[in-house]
């Protein structure tokens, strides 16, 4: 390691959210009432863009917090503004929160989204966006996307799909083109633009039926396509497939990551492009560690990759006191230090840790 910081959380979380001024969000999972939201002030370290010397704080500060009577599955920060959107059981809806200004130090719950039939449905997932104006994409199955506008609530754009396949991830290419993935591993594309159905974009690799999969994408760079940038399935086996959506055809490359067998569910799968560092991805939800990969090399065998780094961290260095080994249940990467990330585990740490670039990489 470069450098690692650990911080002890009251509860397990399940997200890690980048926030406005470089903050992070946290948000507790518990099935009780009383699930901590959490705005947090990183170390020194990590405010500043160039790698700094010895600090003599290093240890997150939490800045405001709140408590939501429901446990929180996922949690997505509206760009340019001072609004949280989170989700989870025992339905579909969304709750709106509100970061509260400097003389405070409350995050308060605002409104409730709620969605048509929500009743019964499984938690939505969710994806923000304040292109026009600040927008939530959110849906648990295929046939219950939609996109609502965050303050007025007022419904923009409804999906027509015939099928109700279960949604594990979904994301705004750009302000019109929507992505969504399939549990089973399917990906859809949809057009704002064009509310009459979804197009399937390709199907996932020959896989059992019990195989759960999700989904990670990268920003396009500016001035380019959104479609040019390659999207990484990851699948409950360890399987991994590269897809460039212009050419949906083929898949762009495929591997098998070295993870442990399964165990009885797949809700902490994680898979995510490095901003800041081309080709490089992440996973975790497995076991108590961590994957880098670099995917320039891998081609469409299918092979086993070998990761550049394993965080193996929360093993050794979790808060204790559990029998079972913890479970890392989600990780991003830092916006603009590029071999920088944050995990979380269900044994309450959190972690950043920058890894050491192996000798003859750039």
């Amino acid at each position: 390691y470069r450098d690692l910081h650990t911080f002890e959380l009251q509860a397990p979380t399940r997200l890690i959210e980048w926030a406005r001024g470089n903050r992070v969000c946290v948000a507790g999972y518990g099935q009780c009432d009383g699930n901590e939201i959490l705005q947090l002030i990183p170390p020194p370290t990590l405010l500043t863009k160039e790698t700094q010397g010895l600090c003599p704080e290093r240890d997150f500060k939490v800045e405001c917090g709140g408590f939501s009577e429901r446990p929180v599955y996922s949690l997505k920060y509206v760009p340019d503004t001072s609004l949280l959107v989170t989700s989870g059981p025992p339905d579909s809806s969304l709750q709106v929160w509100q970061v509260s200004a400097e003389d405070s130090d409350v995050i308060k719950s605002v409104s409730t989204i709620a969605t048509e039939n929500g009743t019964g449905q499984s938690w939505a997932k969710i994806a923000t966006i304040s292109a026009r104006a600040p927008w939530v994409l959110h849906g648990s199955r295929l046939d219950r996307v939609q996109i609502t506008e965050v303050e007025s609530r007022k419904n923009i754009y409804t999906a027509a799909s015939r099928g109700s396949e279960e949604l594990s991830s979904l994301a705004f290419l750009d302000c019109n083109v929507l992505l969504l993935c399939c549990a089973t591993g399917r990906l859809c594309l949809a057009d704002t633009r064009q509310p009459q159905g979804l197009v399937e974009a390709v199907p996932a690799p020959s896989a059992p039926c019990s195989e759960h999969w999700c989904m990670g994408t990268r920003h396009a760079a500016q001035g380019s396509e959104p479609s040019s940038q390659p999207v990484a399935r990851l699948s409950s086996r360890g399987l991994l497939a590269l897809t460039d959506l212009r050419k949906t055809s083929e898949f762009l490359a495929l591997a098998k990551a070295r993870v442990p067998s399964p165990g009885s569910g797949a809700e902490f799968l994680c898979i995510s492009w490095a901003p800041a560092l081309e080709g490089y991805l992440a996973i975790s939800g497995f076991d108590g560690t961590v994957h880098v990969y670099d995917t320039q090399s891998w081609d469409s065998s299918g092979r086993e990759a070998e990761p550049i780094f394993v965080h193996k961290g929360h093993v050794f260095g979790g808060a204790g006191g559990s029998r079972d080994p913890p479970l890392v249940t989600v990780h991003t990467w830092h916006l603009q230090k590029p071999r920088t990330l944050l995990s979380a585990a269900n044994d309450g740490s959190l972690h950043v840790w920058d890894w050491v670039q192996p000798c003859g990489k750039c």
